[in-house]
């Protein structure tokens, strides 16, 4: 018999890659039975449903850090992702681990974010009975909203994107790069937006954390990834320590207390804030309001989920159009 592409793939990845690594041959498997492709591995058709999910292009117009901005160069939820991807790309390539697998993760990640980024999850979760937290939400996106039935993820894959943030623990070690390659990206990422802002200079950052990670953006991403690389390489775990990490977390510390908290990128949050309330609210009162696909699921899934469910998918600007729509009111014109 002939071997298939996938199957030479599959061989490949046990000749090339790490015993950190994941290997597809050995995936878990999804929710639902599929036949396999022959030509791509189990995550690399993970990583291409996610990539043509209308959830994943959503998240061009979603927040990062600050809201609807009119400069072109502040990143977006979609930006950011990208950042993540090509951070823990890197460190997998370089540590032998599947690439494929931690591409997949690291895309699908985010796509369960709220309009406005922080700020609307954060509403969800005081208003909503259940909470509401976007790592759990992209897990919904993947399993059941998208295409109405879900993209049928391996197991590696979604537990890479439910436990990419909090203190969940990645079961794979690709899942654990893409925790932390989130964290090294937004670090990095709004120290730019915010000082393209004006909200920070390079000389509020902590000079210990200058001179132990470095002063540009580049210097600073290059020390990060070189010390997890070289701390797997060494030890065989994926883990940040030592000057590097205490000086990364320090760094985390210093944008949560100066940009993250009550600065000038958050001078539209309560706004923000108030638009994800009233906007739950109300189709919590109407929900016939809300696309048919959302209100069928009601009776299985219960009104607030489905609310929750249809907010979160929404981009920042649909969400102002909503409710622009629904509480501003419309100039009365005449009808000739």
């Amino acid at each position: 018999m002939v071997m298939n592409i996938r199957e030479k793939y599959e061989k490949l990845e046990e000749k090339i890659l790490s015993p950190l690594a994941t290997l597809s041959k050995n995936t878990v498997g999804r929710l639902r039975s599929e036949d396999k492709c022959e030509i791509r591995t189990e995550f690399q058709r993970d990583r291409d449903r996610i990539i043509h999910s209308k959830s994943f292009r959503r998240l061009k117009h979603k927040t990062q850090v600050f809201i609807a901005p009119e400069g072109d160069h502040y990143r977006t939820r979609l930006t950011h992702t990208l950042e993540v991807s090509q951070i823990a790309r890197t460190m997998a390539r370089a540590i032998g681990l599947n690439e494929d697998l931690t591409e997949a993760i690291a895309l699908g990640h985010d796509l369960g974010h709220t309009p406005f980024g922080h700020t609307g999850e954060r509403v969800l979760n005081e208003i909503a009975k259940e909470g509401f937290r976007h790592n759990e939400q992209s897990l919904r996106v993947v399993d059941y909203l998208e295409k109405s039935k879900g993209l049928n993820l391996t197991g590696e894959v979604r537990d890479g994107i439910l436990c990419h943030s909090g203190d969940l623990i990645p079961k794979t070690n690709e899942g654990k790069i893409v925790k932390l390659s989130d964290k090294i990206a937004y670090i990095n990422h709004d120290i730019d937006d915010a000082i393209r802002a004006g909200i920070i200079s390079l000389e509020d950052i902590p000079k210990e954390c200058i001179d132990t990670l470095g002063r540009s953006h580049s210097e600073r991403l290059n020390t990060m990834i070189t010390a997890i690389v070289n701390h797997a390489l060494k030890f065989g775990e994926i883990k940040f320590d030592g000057p590097i990490g205490e000086a990364t977390w320090e760094l985390r510390r210093f944008m949560f207390k100066n940009v993250y908290i009550g600065s000038n990128a958050k001078k539209e949050e309560e706004k923000a804030m108030h638009c994800v309330e009233e906007l739950f609210n109300y189709y919590k009162q109407h929900p016939d309001r809300m696309p048919e696909e959302y209100i069928k699921k009601i009776e299985e899934w219960g009104l607030e989920r489905v609310v929750c469910d249809y907010i979160a998918g929404m981009t920042d600007r649909f969400a102002i159009t909503e409710y622009m729509n629904i509480f501003v009111p419309h100039p009365w014109k005449k009808n000739y």
